[in-house]
């Protein structure tokens, strides 16, 4: 197993968190064909991206190829990729796209790290819509399919979801038929750009009583509704998006 491992290693540049995960895999090498990714990057104090990197920088897929090649006798040799990793000279733009949200979900997963304010963010907005008898979700234009494919899985586990995806004067009315009916929060979804109705059925929300939190693309969707939020689930800290 060391062998096999030093083979693969050798001749690769690391960066120092990567020489870590190296050396945390030669001090745990009966147990590392074994382990997930989330238990290497635990004994490496890294997050677990990182090791997904490690992984990719000796030329894996991902942490799981690395895993099946120190399984199998003799595999010192990591398998060659059609391109290498991290030359976007030789991207066509398919690839570009698929390697940005790649990037965009690896910064997602160092915002959840434990203690992170923005974990806390999460679960205190969804023990307030956990809570909530009906849960009303809210989704218009573009957000539509997105707040569906929420009230799905929410419906799941809680007793009665509403997706209301349809503005103007009736997701007023819904939205004080939901409060009535026990209500006492509700998620709203907003996408660039962001509808005038939409704005509104979150004033709408508020002045109805409801507690709202809101998914949105980035944290300058808030500047138009700041008043009217109790709590913003951002995927993503910057944009350029226009308000219609």
């Amino acid at each position: 197993m060391h062998e096999q491992l030093q083979g693969i290693v050798d001749g690769v540049r690391l960066t120092p968190s990567q020489r870590r995960i190296a050396q945390c895999l030669f001090e745990h090498a009966a147990a590392v064909p074994y382990m997930s990714a989330a238990e290497v990057a635990a004994l490496a104090s890294v997050s677990q991206p990182s090791v997904t990197r490690f992984a990719m920088a000796l030329g894996f897929d991902g942490y799981p190829a690395l895993r099946r090649a120190l399984r199998s006798p003799g595999a010192g040799e990591p398998p060659q990729p059609a391109e290498p990793i991290g030359d976007d000279l030789r991207r066509n733009d398919l690839q570009h796209a698929i390697h940005g949200e790649i990037d965009n979900l690896h910064r997602l997963a160092n915002r959840l790290a434990d203690g992170s304010s923005y974990r806390e963010d999460i679960a205190t907005a969804a023990g307030l819509l956990a809570a909530s008898r009906p849960l009303p979700i809210v989704g218009l234009r573009a957000a539509a399919p997105l707040a569906a494919y929420f009230g799905y899985f929410a419906a799941k586990v809680l007793p009665e979801v509403r997706v209301l995806d349809h503005g103007g004067s009736l997701l007023a009315d819904r939205l004080e038929q939901a409060r009535g009916a026990g209500a006492t929060a509700m998620l709203g979804v907003v996408l660039p750009r962001y509808p005038r109705e939409a704005v509104a059925a979150l004033r709408d929300a508020r002045a109805a009583g409801l507690t709202v939190d809101l998914i949105a693309e980035d944290r300058s969707a808030t500047s138009l509704v700041t008043s009217l939020v109790d709590h913003v689930i951002a995927s993503r800290d910057s944009s350029g998006a226009a308000h219609e």
